[in-house]
């Protein structure tokens, strides 16, 4: 393999290294302006995107530590990466994908494991990280909210009670 080649493959194992997940698509068919609208788009949820040779990707992600690609890679293929949320970025894909008909999800990688490419338009269903935190929050805090309004319940009908004898006697 020829230096810049092992360079390449070096530096996608990296990246792949620092991101915790991975979606390759296939990307035929996008003309350069609509490849620049995707990358803008995955860049405000933290993630990118880069078209990747098959060979020196199947290498990179060997040194990764991705099980084995050997016929998942076909075709022209651009890879998704991020450090934050894989929900967000498939959600991008996805809309993407319906806006305009391209790039198509081939597959993607979670932690290690393999997803294939209904797995990710699930996760793309799913509701954004900052909103299932809102949830627990909420599921978390109802408990206490409701046994505030039950200890308060006495004290307030005792002042009702008083405040209605006060204005008797007035």
């Amino acid at each position: 393999m020829r230096a810049e080649k092992k360079l390449i493959s070096a530096e996608y194992a990296v990246r792949l290294n620092a991101s915790p997940f991975f979606i390759v698509v296939d990307y035929v068919g996008l003309s350069v302006g609509q490849f620049t609208e995707l990358r803008q788009r995955l860049r405000k949820t933290g993630a990118e995107v880069h078209v990747v040779k098959n060979s020196i990707f199947r290498i990179a992600a060997k040194e990764a530590g991705v099980a084995e690609l050997n016929g998942s890679l076909t075709g022209q293929v651009a890879v998704v990466t991020g450090q934050k949320d894989i929900s967000a970025a498939a959600k991008i894909v996805k809309n993407f994908q319906a806006e305009f008909e391209k790039p198509k999800i081939k597959f993607g990688y979670l932690n290690s494991k393999r997803l294939e490419a209904d797995d990710v338009k699930a996760l793309a269903d799913l509701p954004s990280i900052e909103v299932l935190r809102g949830k627990l929050l909420g599921l978390l805090q109802a408990p206490s909210t409701k046994l505030v309004q039950l200890l308060n319940t006495p004290a307030t009908q005792l002042a009702r009670v008083l405040q209605a004898k006060a204005e008797k006697a007035a």
